[in-house]
């Protein structure tokens, strides 16, 4: 069975203890989120589950096939065009140039580009734009595991329900695991099967929330209703410093 096996993992930057004592498991198939206030070590963990640090102190054990990754920031190649861009894992993977160009704008219409924008470089698109090929980059390649770091914290609301949507309809599927890292407590509760909330100085785990109705059975009034249940919750306010009380 794939798995992402967390166990006893410590971090420091110089003498800086930035995580203490992190363990959590996330099976196939399912959605863990991680949230917390900025600054709390959430990237760093991420960083650390997806082998982009060195481990330290404690382990990360992971079985999946395969993983790719999706930022805040879209990080596209300045000079590559869209498609190129797109294109980069499958290529990495060892497809044949015209395979990873024929999937790559399969996938590019699928997130709503049009033909005209798969020769235009990043300086050309919009922010939207660069974060549709962002994430069609990352899920292109079909992984097991997808890392997520808050993708859609700089989108418009229209736009993150649109990439949204096409996650959860993977994820119904059963098609991907994700780790996801945000701030954003309704977005958490959206996706997630299972939410840490990560305390700052140093970051630990306070608690745990899990959700077992279906992704795709989640509407609005569902998203809201857990949202204010969650934010009368002691450690909630008290990690992000709420005054609600």
């Amino acid at each position: 069975m794939e798995k992402l096996e967390v166990k006893g993992l410590h971090h420091h930057f110089g003498f800086t203890e930035i995580l203490r004592d992190i363990s959590f498991t996330l099976d196939k198939g399912e959605v863990l989120s991680i949230v917390g206030p900025s600054g709390g070590g959430k990237t760093t963990l991420l960083h650390l589950c997806a082998d982009l640090l060195d481990v330290e102190e404690g382990s990360v054990t992971n079985s999946f096939a395969s993983s790719s990754y999706a930022f805040q920031e879209d990080r596209l190649l300045p000079w590559k065009n869209v498609i190129d861009n797109i294109a980069l894992g499958l290529l990495a993977k060892g497809d044949k140039k015209s395979v990873a160009i024929e999937k790559s704008q399969e996938i590019a219409l699928k997130f709503g580009l049009e033909e005209e924008d798969f020769e235009k470089f990043p300086k050309d698109l919009s922010g939207g734009m660069k974060q549709r090929v962002s994430f069609a980059r990352a899920l292109v390649v079909k992984p097991s595991l997808l890392f997520l770091d808050e993708p859609f914290s700089a989108l418009d609301i229209g736009l993150k329900k649109e990439l949204q949507a096409i996650l959860i309809e993977m994820i119904s599927k059963k098609e991907i695991s994700v780790l996801f890292i945000t701030h954003d407590l309704m977005e958490a509760i959206r996706l997630s099967d299972e939410i840490l909330l990560l305390k700052a100085d140093p970051g630990h785990i306070v608690k745990k929330f899990q959700y077992d109705l279906p992704q795709d059975k989640r509407d609005d009034k569902y998203v809201y209703g857990e949202s204010a249940k969650i934010l009368q919750d002691d450690e909630i306010i008290d990690t992000f410093e709420l005054e609600l009380r």
